[in-house]
């Protein structure tokens, strides 16, 4: 096999773990023993394939479903914080505020009971935070 389709192939894994143990303490030294990499390598080769770094990717999913739960409104922020994994509820925040726009305070004050009735999956993909909002597309004349 092609070296640089197993190295895919590995990163696809860790991914893929990212996304299931989000909640998990996960650090690059440890994602980077999954896939058989050293810590540098592992993120260069991650940041090639997927377009950011592993912790920008994980912190993503975690804001995903701190999006998800905050809908819902059953939990405070601080516990939504501690569920999705983050162990620093200013560095949950301030990361909140910079992939969705606004605090998580303020998320799930407006956005309780949203999109009722809506599949979660496609709740997901409406509410995904866009990172680097700025740099979104503008519209053609």
């Amino acid at each position: 096999m092609d070296p640089k389709l197993s190295d895919l192939a590995r990163l696809r894994r860790v991914r893929d773990r990212m996304d299931r143990e989000y909640e998990q303490p996960l650090d690059v030294n440890a994602l980077a023993q999954d896939a058989l990499m050293s810590p540098g390598h592992f993120s260069r080769a991650f940041r090639a394939a997927y377009g950011e770094t592993p912790y920008q990717y994980l912190m993503t999913r975690r804001i995903e479903r701190a999006m998800a739960l905050l809908r819902v409104g059953e939990m405070s922020v601080t516990e939504v914080c501690f569920a999705v994994g983050c162990s620093s509820l200013g560095t949950f925040s301030s990361r909140f505020t910079e992939l969705v726009g606004m605090p998580p305070s303020v998320y799930r004050r407006e956005h309780a009971e949203a999109l009722p009735g809506v599949p979660a999956c496609v709740a997901k993909q409406v509410t995904r935070p866009i990172r680097n909002r700025e740099a979104t597309p503008a519209a053609r004349p």
